[in-house]
C-alpha cells in the first residue's frame, strides 16, 4: 500500500502529526517498536490507578488554543502540582516560596526572607560563576543550594556541581508568596482516563503498526514522507557520532496501603539517597483505592541501547546536533520531529505546539 506519511514513533507528536494529515485527507501509517502507543506519557490501569510508566507528566501550557486542542480527546481533572523536597529528617516545599523559607529559617515575611538569601549571595562574593554550584548560590544563596540543589543536581547529572557548566542553571525562582503551584500556566491537569487514551482517540481510524522497528522496514513502506521522531543520530547510523544524553530507571511497585507519603511528587534531594524522587499515581487523579502504587525514579548515564530522556545540551553536543541537521537538509521527503528528532526537551504543550507547526508546514 502506497502512504503519504510514515510515521516513527507514536508518541504525542507522531500521534497529533498523524491525526491532523489524516483530518486533511492524507493516507498515514504510524510504526512504534514499542509494545504500546503513547511514547513516553504512557499510562497503564493497575487495580484502577494510572501509572504513569515512564515517569510523572503533568499537562500544563498557558496557550488556550493547545489546551482546547488536547480537550478534543480527553476530559482533565484539576490537579496541581505542589511537589514536596525531602532532606534528610526535614520536609520542604517546592518551589522555593514563602512556604519553604517558613520551614528553613523559622521566618514569616518576605522581607526577612530576601534579607538572607541577598545576605548569604553576598558573603559567597561570586562575581562570575565557573561552575553551576556557583551560579546557583549567586541566584539563591548557600542554605537553598546546599538542602535542596545540590545533592539533586549531581545525581541528576551523574557528576558534582562544580564539575558542571553554570549555563545549566540560567535561573532559579524565588517566589516571595505562600504559593506551592509549581507551574505558572493557567491551564494544568491530568487526563482522567490517562494519557494512553488520549492518544488512543487521537489515533482513531488511522493504521498503527507496533513493535515494528523502521529500521528493519524502512525499504518495505513505500511512502512520500517519513516523520522520524527518534534520535536523530541513530537514523544516519551515529555516522557522525552520539549525541548525550541523560536516561531514566524505573522502580515501581504495588502496596498494600490506601495512602504511602500523602503527595503524587516526593523529591529526595540529598546525595545519599540513590533515586531522584518517589511518585505516588493515585494522588494524579484524587484516587480513593485500598491499594497504592508508587515508582522510584534514578537518573543515571544513557548508554546505546537504552531509553534516552534528557538531551545534555552543552556546546559539544549543540555542535553535533547542527552538524547532523545539515545532513537532515540534505534529505528529501524526511521531517524529524520531538525531542529525540529534534534533540531538545520539550513540555507536553510544546510537542503539539511543534507537531501542529509542521503540519502547516506541509500545507505550503
Amino acid at each position: 500500500m502506497k502512504y503519504d506519511y510514515l510515521i516513527v514513533g507514536a508518541g504525542l507528536f507522531g500521534a497529533v502529526f498523524a491525526r491532523e494529515m489524516t483530518n486533511m485527507g492524507r493516507k498515514c501509517l504510524v510504526i512504534d517498536k514499542r509494545k504500546h502507543i503513547a511514547g513516553n506519557i504512557y499510562t497503564e490501569e493497575i487495580d484502577g490507578i494510572y501509572v504513569h510508566r515512564y515517569g510523572a507528566h503533568i499537562f500544563h501550557t498557558s496557550d488556550k488554543k493547545i489546551w482546547e486542542y488536547v480537550n478534543r480527546y480527553t476530559e482533565f481533572n484539576q490537579y496541581i502540582n505542589s511537589p514536596v523536597a525531602v532532606y534528610g529528617d526535614e520536609l520542604y516545599n517546592l518551589p522555593f516560596n514563602m512556604n519553604t523559607f517558613s520551614k528553613m529559617w523559622g521566618i514569616k515575611t518576605p522581607a526577612e526572607a530576601k534579607e538572607i538569601i541577598e545576605r548569604q549571595i553576598r558573603k559567597a562574593g561570586i562575581k562570575e560563576p565557573a561552575n553551576l554550584e556557583e551560579q546557583a548560590i549567586r541566584l539563591v544563596g548557600t542554605d537553598v543550594y546546599e538542602k535542596l540543589i545540590k545533592g539533586y543536581t549531581q545525581k541528576q547529572w551523574g557528576r558534582k556541581c562544580t564539575e558542571l557548566p553554570a549555563f545549566i542553571i540560567k535561573r532559579l525562582p524565588l517566589r516571595f508568596t505562600y504559593d506551592n503551584n509549581y507551574f505558572n500556566d493557567r491551564y494544568q491537569g491530568i487526563p482522567v482516563d490517562g494519557y494512553t487514551k488520549m492518544v488512543e482517540k487521537m489515533l482513531e481510524g488511522i493504521e498503527v503498526r507496533l513493535e515494528t522497528d523502521y529500521f528493519q522496514v524502512r525499504n518495505e513502506i513505500d511512502a512520500d514522507t517519513t516523520v522520524y521522531t527518534g534520535p536523530i543520530d541513530e537514523y544516519f547510523g551515529y555516522t557522525l557520532g552520539h549525541l548525550q544524553y541523560r536516561s531514566l530507571r524505573f522502580e515501581t511497585e504495588k502496596l498494600d496501603c490506601e495512602n504511602y507519603q500523602g503527595n503524587a511528587v516526593v523529591n529526595y534531594t540529598a546525595a545519599d539517597v540513590p533515586y531522584t524522587r518517589i511518585i505516588e499515581h493515585k494522588h494524579f487523579t484524587f484516587g480513593k483505592q485500598p491499594v497504592t502504587v508508587i515508582t522510584r525514579e534514578y537518573s543515571s548515564e544513557w548508554k546505546p541501547g537504552e531509553e534516552p530522556y534528557y538531551p545534555v545540551n552543552d556546546s559539544k553536543n549543540t555542535e553535533l546536533y547542527r552538524k547532523y541537521q545539515e545532513l537532515a537538509e540534505q534529505e528529501q521527503g524526511l521531517i524529524f520531529g520531538g525531542r529525540l528528532g529534534q534533540y531538545q526537551y520539550f513540555d507536553m504543550d510544546k510537542v503539539i505546539a511543534s507537531a501542529l507547526s509542521c503540519v502547516e508546514s506541509q500545507k505550503k
